[in-house]
């Protein structure tokens, strides 16, 4: 924030039902760009395993939230991030995006992603992470929009070793970051991961 005494921090406020006329046009029915982020992040030339993940978000009263958009970027199979601050964004995978977005379907209240699982990445101490998605929450009622990450529990291994499950979440709460993998024959993989975002079992959201 600036310390310019003329310039102070808006304050935030929350998006409101119009968010996903701004962030996801299509769903709104406006056709307002030639290109817009879905949740489709991986084509079928993308290396790795194909999965998809799908989920609810429950707010404090246990209520389904039926009018939420979540926005997701991912490494790829390779554990490269399409990204400037990815030393080796030039060989990431260029049949997968990287980033999408999804919002709650109105009537059940469910979200989708169909993507690739991504591959191990490092963190700043070059420890290695267990493979994730990263994701955002915007919602009506929240001030701000929230921080959290997707597991999965297949990796166990990977996630025992992983520097932010192991030393930032407290361990009853980490399986609130883990995507259950369904019984299905299906292709894709299909994971569960629902949020909650107050009370008994919230989701562990993070500070950045």
């Amino acid at each position: 924030m600036s310390k310019d005494p003329l310039h102070h921090e808006t304050s935030s406020q929350t998006v409101g039902p119009f968010v996903h006329i701004g962030l996801y046009p299509a769903v709104s029915g406006i056709v307002a760009r030639s290109r817009t982020y879905g949740n489709q992040l991986a084509t079928t030339h993308a290396y790795g395993q194909r999965i998809r993940v799908e989920g609810q978000i429950i707010d404090g009263n246990g209520e389904t939230v039926r009018d939420a958009l979540l926005e997701f970027w991912q490494a790829d199979g390779h554990g490269r991030y399409a990204h400037p601050a990815d030393p080796q964004a030039e060989s990431a995978d260029v049949g997968l995006s990287g980033f999408g977005r999804s919002v709650t379907n109105p009537d059940t209240g469910t979200w989708t992603l169909e993507s690739i699982k991504p591959g191990t990445v490092t963190d700043l101490s070059q420890q290695p992470m267990a493979p994730h998605i990263n994701l955002a929450l915007f919602a009506r009622g929240l001030n701000i929009h929230l921080h959290s990450r997707i597991y999965f529990d297949d990796e166990v291994e990977a996630n025992a070793l992983d520097p932010v499950l192991q030393h930032c979440v407290p361990t009853p709460r980490r399986q609130t970051l883990i995507a259950r993998r369904q019984e299905t024959t299906q292709d894709p993989c299909v994971y569960r991961f629902d949020m909650v975002l107050q009370g008994k079992n919230e989701t562990v959201f993070f500070d950045l």
